[in-house]
């Protein structure tokens, strides 16, 4: 198990040939990056197509050369060192087992090929190998072979694929193929376990069952784990902490609450969350006011400090869809019409659109309320649920929260 950390890493492509007018420029795709992985830590990376969540992952597992910066791996600087030698292991989105050998090789390949061998030492493995159906006096006995076999068992055991040893992969189920892609990887029992996006080719259901048994197998073993998702579910649900990329520059990094209730800009406001948040201009009016076109709106909690000094100021509004709930039809509250629903079984999702400003928001209610798309309804905001942004998309900075102290109780 280790620490991972990137310092100050960038990663450049060069111009591709062709494409007319001398060609395209080099990318940057990522841009002196800095981030640390805690060890044991499950770390999740989002981020829309080409924000370099991928390119991360393979400049740590050796596929790719850095550009500037340098990547550590426990206490170790690993950009120079060859694959083999950074003790990670990497699942991939499409299984890549080798369609030759049986769950049972594909479990051990990486094992066979983890130290240089000797003439010698092949040929006695060879013959373990050969000779492990004939009857005992007549075997070749291998104590190296032996232990992978242990090995290749205990994976098999953990992952419950005992009855699949001696299948092919394409006698195999999608998520058959992707538990033995993870026991390739856990039986090498690597410092580091790199996941790019592993459960993007399984349907909804075998989804589910897969996402809570990885999640399960990184509690039980403790490895450090990097996994690249484009999944909100996942997103939120799997990892200790979540980084999130955009434009090869790291937004925010933190936990799953931190970056829904409290993202660092108008990007991360954005992109986490499902629905993501509502962004609506508003003007400060005073410390505790907002004002929305021609209405007034109450902002209560840890920003209300922060607007004393702002008071006149355009400000970016957001709301997340549970902050606006459905109200009776009154002067305080916001009129909108529904142009879109969306019937989840436990709550509903609708669309609305504002009828003062034209503002289109996304509502969470229960279900409930018979709602019809063209309804006219009214809109009762949270007062606590406000977050801002700057004219840059920067949010207004969280407050930091007093120290709980120990409740002292008198001496007896």
């Amino acid at each position: 198990m280790a620490e991972v950390r990137f310092q100050q890493v960038s990663k450049t492509y060069p111009p591709r040939r062709g494409g007319g007018q001398g060609g395209a420029a080099p990318g940057p795709v990522l841009q002196q990056l800095d981030l640390a992985v805690a060890d044991g830590e499950f770390l999740v990376l989002v981020g829309p197509s080409g924000c370099g969540k991928s390119t991360l992952l393979r400049l740590l597992a050796g596929l790719e050369q850095p550009s500037s910066g340098e990547i550590w791996v426990a206490d170790r600087p690993v950009s120079q060192l060859r694959p083999a030698q950074r003790d990670v292991a990497m699942v991939f989105q499409s299984y890549a087992l080798y369609p030759h050998l049986s769950v049972a090789d594909n479990i051990g390949f990486g094992l066979r090929r983890s130290r240089p061998r000797s003439l010698r030492q092949q040929l006695q493995d060879s013959l373990h190998r050969a000779t492990g159906q004939l009857p005992g006096p007549l075997r070749c006995s291998s104590p190296r072979e032996q232990r992978i076999e242990r090995r290749i068992a205990e994976v098999a055991e953990m992952l419950e694929l005992e009855p699949l040893l001696q299948r092919l992969p394409k006698e195999l189920s999608g998520g058959q193929k992707q538990r033995v892609a993870l026991g390739r990887a856990i039986a090498r029992q690597p410092a580091v376990f790199l996941m790019d996006e592993p459960l993007s080719n399984l349907d909804a259901k075998l989804r589910t069952g897969t996402r809570a048994q990885i999640v399960e197998l990184q509690r039980r073993l403790g490895t450090t784990t990097i996994y690249v998702t484009h999944d909100q579910v996942e997103a939120m649900t799997m990892g200790h902490r979540i980084a999130v990329l955009h434009g090869g520059r790291l937004q925010q990094l933190g936990t799953p609450l931190e970056l829904y209730q409290w993202p660092a800009n108008q990007f991360v406001a954005q992109f986490i969350g499902s629905p993501p948040m509502n962004l609506l201009p508003v003007q400060v009016v005073a410390a505790g006011q907002l004002q929305l076109g021609q209405r007034r709106f109450a902002v209560e909690g840890p920003l209300v400090d922060q607007l004393a000094s702002r008071i006149g100021q355009q400000l970016c509004g957001g709301l997340r869809a549970e902050h606006l709930r459905l109200a009776p039809a009154a002067n305080r509250n916001l009129p909108a019409y529904v142009v879109h629903i969306e019937a989840l079984g436990n709550e509903q999702l609708l669309g609305c659109r504002l009828a003062e400003t034209g503002h289109l928001v996304q509502v969470r209610s229960g279900p409930e309320y018979q709602l019809v798309v063209g309804q006219t309804i009214y809109l009762d905001l949270d007062p606590r649920g406000w977050r801002l942004f700057d004219a840059n998309g920067q949010a207004l900075a969280r407050p930091l929260e007093a120290p709980n102290r120990e409740l002292q109780l008198p001496e007896l």
